[in-house]
């Protein structure tokens, strides 16, 4: 990855295993990754192997735009390293750490050309930050 990549964290009230589940299965992504209310993720497809590829479509939700997200992983260490890189030729590296009854998910990223970085920081600690209100509110469900 490049010196100059960037960060973005979340803590979440689940363990580890179940964190990994929430961020990984197809299922629980198009709950969650997206930037804002104004937007969705009508689609996810992953095939979570070294390898493997995904797909994720996020789009607005009055239909004027959308943009897909696409990559192959590089390496995957089951619940706690996912490392893929991105059509665009960005890497990036997602870290779960369990500490007590919480998981603390670090994606370090390389940024993107053509927008500032402070603004794509935003963009990914904005879509954490949804992943951890989902979380919140499954792990709520399930008590």
């Amino acid at each position: 990855m490049a010196n100059d990549q960037l960060t973005a964290t979340t803590t979440v009230p689940a363990t580890q295993s179940e964190t990994w589940h929430y961020y990984t299965e197809a299922e629980h992504v198009i709950n969650w990754n997206f930037a804002s209310e104004d937007w969705h993720c009508p689609r996810a497809v992953n095939d979570l192997r070294e390898g493997g590829e995904f797909e994720i479509t996020m789009a607005a939700k009055d239909g004027k735009m959308t943009f897909e997200l696409e990559g192959t992983y590089d390496e995957v260490q089951p619940e706690s390293h996912i490392a893929y890189t991105l059509s665009n030729g960005q890497q990036v590296e997602v870290d779960f750490s369990e500490e007590g009854e919480e998981t603390t998910v670090t994606v370090t990223f390389d940024p993107a050309k053509g927008n500032g970085p402070h603004h794509q920081a935003d963009g990914w600690q904005a879509i954490l930050n949804n992943f951890r209100k989902y979380v919140t509110q499954m792990e709520g469900a399930a008590a």
